[in-house]
């Protein structure tokens, strides 16, 4: 009897006492640096990564020795939502906890992404919110210089991997860069077929981007443009009037509530309903989408459209079933 019961205690002292310090330790040792190898190795997290994909990278890249003790780590450290999206330089001879803290505030490249439809300031102001973080000591990037540089409708949406020390003309021309390596300089010239220059284009796949509440839309919005063009008729784009207004300071926006009144109040050449034709440049970055559809618009017979309040769009081909839809739908 006394034998059973020392047995049963010490089964009982070793899941108590020994297993939990046992435990302890190999969780400990699987925190410790992999090796001594000091070579640094360029460690990508993508934008909105989950810690277990982090973690899984981790151990096959050989910087950590256990993915899922890193993740443990994390979530004892508090630090899931602080890890940065970049590219780290990283090696295994850091410890998890040093690697953890790196990813946090140690970024050598930071993923910023920039939407389709942005005007430069937006853009700028997007770059200078991802960039300006608090332990980024070399920081460079200059807001305004931005959008003196920027090319208005050239400076490409898409996803990028910025370095922390990037200037403001770094910026622009990696935009730019990734716009004439991305639209395809055939597409641009296809708008000759309806006498648009590659510049034009652009100008017009601006509108539709600001325009258009989806890719079924594009071309379609496109094709009411054109013929509108075509006729000499003022296009009559409300995203012009606001570009031509500008920043709103108290909605904080920079595409504007308008009213009728604005139409003819606001004097500007990108106001599309005082001035017939294109405005004389791009009111926003448009995506390849807009770009193929400005490009290729499709033949409809359409001269007016508008969107109401649920989104939805309605077409027509004369002022008096436009004015009808107004009176139905607005």
């Amino acid at each position: 009897m006394i034998k059973k019961r020392f047995f049963a205690f010490a089964i009982l002292f070793v899941l108590l006492i020994i297993a939990p310090i046992a435990l302890s330790q190999y969780y400990n040792y699987l925190l410790k640096s992999k090796s001594q190898d000091q070579t640094p190795k360029i460690f990508v997290v993508t934008p909105g990564q989950p810690v277990s994909q982090i973690a899984k990278n981790l151990q096959e890249e050989g910087l950590v020795k256990n993915a899922f003790a890193f993740r443990l780590l994390v979530s004892q450290m508090g630090i899931g939502k602080n890890i940065q999206a970049g590219d780290f330089r990283l090696s295994s001879s850091l410890s998890s906890r040093e690697i953890a803290t790196l990813l946090t505030h140690g970024a050598i490249d930071v993923w910023v992404t920039i939407p389709e439809g942005m005007r430069v300031e937006e853009q700028a102001q997007k770059i200078e919110q991802v960039l300006k973080f608090g332990s980024n000591d070399k920081y460079q990037f200059d807001k305004s210089k931005y959008i003196k540089t920027a090319e208005e409708g050239y400076m490409f949406p898409d996803t990028y991997l910025i370095p922390k020390d990037a200037t403001a003309h770094d910026v622009a021309a990696k935009l730019k860069n990734t716009f004439d390596q991305k639209v395809p300089i055939a597409v641009l010239d296809k708008g000759t077929e309806i006498n648009l220059t590659p510049k034009e284009v652009v100008i017009l796949a601006s509108l539709v981007e600001r325009e258009a509440k989806n890719n079924e839309e594009r071309q379609l919005i496109a094709g009411v443009l054109v013929n509108r063009l075509k006729a000499g008729i003022a296009l009559q784009v409300d995203a012009t009037v606001q570009y031509a207004k500008g920043y709103d300071s108290a909605k904080n926006t920079w595409w504007p509530f308008i009213n009728s009144s604005d139409y003819q109040t606001v004097q500007s050449p990108y106001n599309t309903y005082l001035f017939a034709g294109l405005p004389p440049l791009p009111i926003a970055s448009p995506g390849l989408e807009s770009i193929r559809a400005a490009a290729n618009p499709a033949q409809t017979e359409y001269f007016y459209y508008l969107h109401d309040s649920d989104g939805n769009i309605h077409f027509a081909k004369t002022i008096e079933e436009h004015n009808q839809n107004i009176q139905k739908f607005l």
